[in-house]
């Protein structure tokens, strides 16, 4: 029994190294896509973003106004709220009188289609889009100015039926003010630092969720599809059955790729990344939208979700070098993998180096409370979404239970 405790052991170090290791080569690369493209890209038809919003998140203004100011010749943004009250239009109201030649339309709908809002909102939205080409983008997602050229060029291919775009967190200060951060002709006073909580949950993203897709991406696999950026033609959406379907889909962003892949349409993971916004205001709140998190993989890709604990690199190679006995090869390996993981750290962490250098001592914390969420993650089949209580169905359905 020891020595079979001691192979498990050992093999679940070594998979923890290796996952760290490669998961450190592919985000050095990873990061340079936030650099401007200078390659010249195929001319393209007109587009239209549709902009679901709910509240006034910290940073909205810079983050829809990232969108405002695309450098592309001929968009619509059609922005959508479900009710006439939602601060979020008075930060709309402002970047309509700043761009006052954009071609913006605002929807105001209550209509529920089903139990996931961000589905209803645009589905309520779909009618006012005027183009050919459809952008659908989260609305903590900042772009950057050649952000439409780029991911919309893969779709001159007709074989191509949906484009998403890798994206990292940048935590942001909780609360925030709606004009935001990126308005240079605002005097604005000096930011306080993130919270903690905020600075884990860009961790999350950054050194977690982010790596494990553009690894797989890079052994091949197609089924990443991210509500950070979703560009399509909308005569493939309207072929696949439209977003109806998915308006009671967790993982509805997975759901429209798997029916775009079912149709026949490839899937294209785009060179341009975007940031998305993370202000988390405190532990609990960290918790339950990490538990949503991994819980919508969990219904998309369940045997996946199962078997990914290598990903989970420090607190499974420490497993792994007890159950061996920590006798050196285990060791070496444990030390193998923490290096790895704070070279993983170093390249997929925060653009400003000294931030980077004061949350390399939050990595311990950040792995652990992932492993915890990720063993919590399989005791109840629920999340907790804008403070609503949701029970997940076998198939990935939402339900309101609360």
């Amino acid at each position: 029994m020891h020595e079979i405790a001691a192979i498990v052991g050992s093999l679940l170090t070594a998979s923890a190294a290796l996952y760290a290791l490669c998961a450190a080569v592919v985000m050095r690369r990873a990061r340079r896509a936030l650099a401007p493209d200078q390659a010249l890209q195929p001319p393209s038809p007109p587009v239209t973003i549709l902009k679901a919003l709910c509240g006034a998140e910290p940073g909205l203004r810079a983050q829809l106004r990232s969108f405002c100011g695309q450098n592309y010749p001929v968009f619509q943004v059609v922005f959508g709220v479900r009710d006439a009250a939602d601060p979020a239009l008075q930060v709309v109201q402002e970047l309509r009188a700043e761009f006052p030649g954009l071609d913006c339309t605002v929807v105001v709908d209550p209509t529920l289609h089903g139990c996931n809002n961000k589905v209803s909102n645009l589905l309520n939205m779909l009618p006012r889009a005027c183009h050919p080409l459809l952008v659908m983008a989260d609305s903590d997602v900042i772009a950057p100015p050649d952000y439409l050229r780029r991911i919309v060029a893969p779709l001159a291919d007709p074989g191509v039926g949906l484009v998403t775009c890798a994206y990292f967190g940048r935590p942001v200060t909780a609360p925030a003010s709606a004009h935001g951060a990126a308005l240079p002709a605002l005097p604005a006073p000096p930011a306080a630092p993130p919270r903690l909580t905020s600075r884990l949950g860009a961790m999350f993203i950054n050194e977690w969720f982010m790596p494990a897709v553009l690894l797989a991406a890079r052994f091949g696999s197609r089924s990443f599809v991210s509500g950070a950026t979703i560009a399509m033609r909308a005569e493939v959406l309207a072929a696949i059955g439209g977003l109806t379907p998915l308006a009671d889909q967790l993982a509805d962003d997975y759901r429209l790729g798997e029916r775009v892949r079912r149709h026949g349409w490839r899937i294209v993971l785009s060179d341009v990344a975007v940031e998305t916004t993370v202000s988390e205001p405190g532990l609990r709140a960290l918790c339950r939208h990490e538990l949503r998190w991994l819980r919508t993989i969990q219904s998309a890709q369940p045997l996946g979700y199962a078997c990914c604990f290598p990903s989970l690199a420090l607190p499974t190679a420490l497993v792994g070098a007890a159950l061996a006995g920590f006798h050196a090869v285990a060791l070496a390996l444990l030390g193998i993998t923490a290096a790895a993981r704070l070279v993983l750290h170093y390249f997929a962490g925060a653009d400003d180096l000294r931030q980077r250098r004061t949350d390399v001592a939050l990595v311990p914390l950040r792995d652990a409370l992932l492993a915890v969420l990720w063993v919590w993650s399989f005791r109840r089949r629920e999340v907790v979404w804008r403070e609503q209580r949701f029970g997940i169905g076998a198939d990935g359905s939402l339900r309101r239970v609360g």
